[in-house]
Formats: C-alpha cells, sequence, structure tokens
C-alpha cells in the first residue's frame, strides 16, 4: 500500500488546486505516459488500481514507473460526531495532481500493449487524462 513511513506533519490544510503543474510534466524514464488534463486528489488505493492493471496487461514484462505519491493526508471525522472539537483524525492519503502532470510512464514493451495498459489504469482515475509519448516514438499525443 502506498502510505509514507513518516511526515513531519500529521494534518494538512486542505490547499487549492489551481494552476497546471509545475514539475513532472516532461516524460523522463518511458516510452509512453499517462497525462493529467485536470486537477484533482489521487488517493492510494486509486494509484494502486492503475499500477494493478498496467502490471497484468503487460504480463510483467517492461517497466512501469509511477510518477505521483500519495503524501498529502486526509482528515475526517467520524460519523455523528457534533460540530467543532478540533480536526478529525487523518483518514486518507492522496496525491496533488494538477494538469499537465504525467502519472505513468510505461517502456519495455510494444506501441499497442503500452497504449491498451495505459488506457485501462486511465479508466481506473476519476479524471481526465491522455496517453502521451516521448517525442522520439512517434509524436505528442494518442
Amino acid at each position: 500500500m502506498l502510505i509514507p513511513k513518516r511526515v513531519k506533519y500529521r494534518k494538512q490544510q486542505r490547499g487549492r488546486m489551481r494552476g497546471l503543474a509545475k514539475g513532472g510534466t516532461e516524460m523522463n524514464f518511458g516510452e509512453w505516459g499517462l497525462k493529467a488534463l485536470e486537477p484533482a486528489w489521487i488517493n492510494n488505493r486509486q494509484i494502486e488500481a492503475c499500477r494493478v492493471a498496467i502490471t497484468r496487461k503487460l504480463k510483467r514484462n517492461g517497466m512501469i514507473w509511477i510518477r505521483i505519491f500519495p503524501d498529502k493526508p486526509i482528515t475526517k471525522h467520524p460519523a455523528d460526531s457534533r460540530m467543532g472539537k478540533g480536526k478529525g483524525a487523518p483518514e486518507k492519503w492522496v496525491a496533488v495532481v494538477k494538469p499537465g502532470k504525467i502519472m505513468f510512464e510505461v517502456g519495455g514493451v510494444n506501441k499497442d500493449l503500452a497504449l491498451e495498459a495505459l488506457r485501462l489504469a486511465a479508466a481506473k482515475l476519476p479524471i481526465k487524462t491522455r496517453i502521451i509519448s516521448r517525442p522520439s516514438f512517434g509524436g505528442e499525443s494518442m
């Protein structure tokens, strides 16, 4: 399960997801990637579901790079609790994803297999995505 081993602060403020991604917007490892087109919080279970879908489709051939990590704690009050009494306990961990961020990269397999694996992974995510390729591998997007 993807959760941080240790964090400096147990609770974080929610923040805002305005603007485009500052980093992680270029292909660095694989030949094909899955790029976010909308801002969202992607939780650890969604990332794991994508990883499993890609791994199963590739039949453990090729390489997968996960470029996002859920390092933001999201707190929640228990059900039937009254207002006040401070901030709730950390409930889940999310990765903040902004438009332009490359979330997954795949390499070492042929084009059709890579595109199908990334398409399956995109179906597990709550945002619109685009499959992109490295410029040397036939263009920007599919």
